[in-house]
């Protein structure tokens, strides 16, 4: 696995302090984007928090996730949660290490005593002496949160810098892109109120086991759900449930459980599920299998296979604001494009993080994650692989039908009604499920007349 090495450099320690106005929350945050460029400190929220003791316990659950394994449980994994500020609200935002469950935490502007926040996106300290005392947070005593340094603070090359150095595996970074993407193909399947929400995830096993391998299905019954063998119509799919276990944390507080997903087709899917808190929302998001991660989706693919929605992206990026909310037909005027190109300028610019996808309100948000996200572009394998068939000439195009000779083999990719289908094994146990192959992908290239090294084909 190819992995960099992200270096997050914070003034000082993240820390719970004591004071005459109550307990102070100091979240440093290393090198972000902002709306004046990239800062090395940026600040986006200082005042209170409507229910501190629940947001704790929500930063909390985001921290679990990003230090968390589910799968291959043996090798460590920890990298500080990302936070979005979006004028309106705070997102704290983690991937756990095994690229199969993205977590978020929205904070919402009636969480937050009415005071707005700044704009950008950076990584915030979560250390475990921070753990430690956020878990002891109780009861409703005022919390002042500030996120970024204090108001008079400089930082100087003389002064005393906390660095983390953080493998960050290139699956890690395709991964993020790529639940964005699969977030904005679902639809609310289910809500259950409090109480049944509460009784459902209780229910859940919290560790991994035969009764956990597979997946597995729930379906809508009255206010609650209930598990079914098969994906029946309606049905949801539930993958690893011992990975929701982080929202464990906020139960006791939830006034419902949102549960959102894409139609069930027979398949194993993705999932995510949302609970709803006063002024904040946590939303875990699992991969179709636990031993498998969002980064061998696919899904993306398509959006990164062509030149003119690479070219869109670009026009739509320079309108972005770190909005919270996303309007396509505001873009579309803008820019002077269609809403569909600019629906699909969107999905490209989630496939570099530039996007993420809120399912509450249906729509993508701004935030630029802080690292190299166009990583997962360059080292994305079918797109490498299929860039390669198409610069090296082995597709022959032939009406519907193409030839692609890939080693020592040939295959047929056929086009009917837009899709594609392939001759390959990888065709044979998907059939698209996970995004098209190389094959499938490198005809498209071609028909589309996408630029690839060593010109257009």
């Amino acid at each position: 696995m190819t992995r960099t090495v992200q270096a997050l450099a914070y003034s000082r320690p993240s820390a719970l302090a004591s004071s005459q106005a109550g307990r102070l929350l100091g979240l440093e945050t290393a090198g972000g984007s902002t709306p004046l460029g990239a800062e090395a400190h940026p600040r986006f929220f200082a005042g209170f928090l409507a229910s501190p003791h629940i947001a704790a316990r929500g930063l909390l659950a985001v921290a679990d996730v990003a230090a968390a394994r589910y799968y291959q449980r043996t090798l460590l994994s920890s990298l500080d949660p990302v936070v979005t500020g979006n004028g309106d609200r705070l997102r704290f935002e983690s991937f756990s290490g095994c690229c199969g469950v993205y977590a978020r935490l929205d904070v919402l502007s009636e969480g937050l005593e009415g005071v707005g926040t700044g704009h950008g996106t950076t990584n915030v300290d979560v250390n475990n002496p921070l753990r430690e005392a956020l878990s002891r947070i109780g009861g409703d005593e005022p919390l002042h949160l500030r996120v970024g340094p204090q108001e008079m603070a400089v930082t100087t090359t003389g002064g005393s810098v906390v660095e983390k150095k953080v493998p960050l595996p290139d699956r890690w970074l395709r991964g993020f892109a790529e639940a964005q993407v699969v977030s904005a193909s679902f639809d609310l399947r289910a809500e259950l109120p409090a109480p049944e929400a509460v009784r459902f995830l209780r229910s859940l096993p919290r560790s991994s086991g035969p009764a956990t391998r597979g997946a597995q299905w729930v379906v809508p019954a009255g206010q609650t759900l209930r598990p079914t063998t098969r994906p029946v119509p309606g049905a949801v799919c539930l993958p690893g449930p011992q990975r929701l276990a982080a929202l464990q944390r906020v139960l006791r507080y939830a006034s419902a459980l949102r549960v959102y997903g894409p139609v069930a087709d027979g398949a194993a899917t993705a999932s995510a599920w949302e609970v709803v808190l006063p002024g904040m929302r946590l939303t875990l998001t699992l991969s179709p299998d636990a031993s498998r991660g969002f980064s061998g989706e696919g899904g993306v693919l398509e959006a990164l296979a062509t030149d003119d929605a690479a070219a869109d992206a670009d026009l739509v990026s320079v309108l972005l604001a770190w909005e919270p909310r996303i309007e396509p037909d505001r873009l579309a005027a803008e820019s002077g494009l269609p809403v569909e190109r600019v629906r699909a300028a969107l999905v490209r610019l989630g496939t570099a993080g530039r996007v993420g996808y809120d399912l509450a309100d249906a729509a993508y948000f701004h935030r630029e994650l802080p690292y190299d996200a166009d990583r997962a572009e360059r080292h994305n394998p079918r797109l490498v692989a299929a860039r390669k068939l198409a610069r090296e000439g082995a597709v022959v195009l032939d009406g519907e039908v193409a030839a692609v000779r890939s080693g020592d083999r040939q295959y047929q990719v056929r086009e009917r009604s837009g899709a594609l289908s392939c001759t390959c094994q990888w065709w044979a146990d998907y059939r698209g499920r996970r995004g098209p192959c190389k094959h499938a992908l490198a005809v498209r290239m071609i028909r589309r007349g996408a630029t690839v090294a060593g010109g257009v084909r």
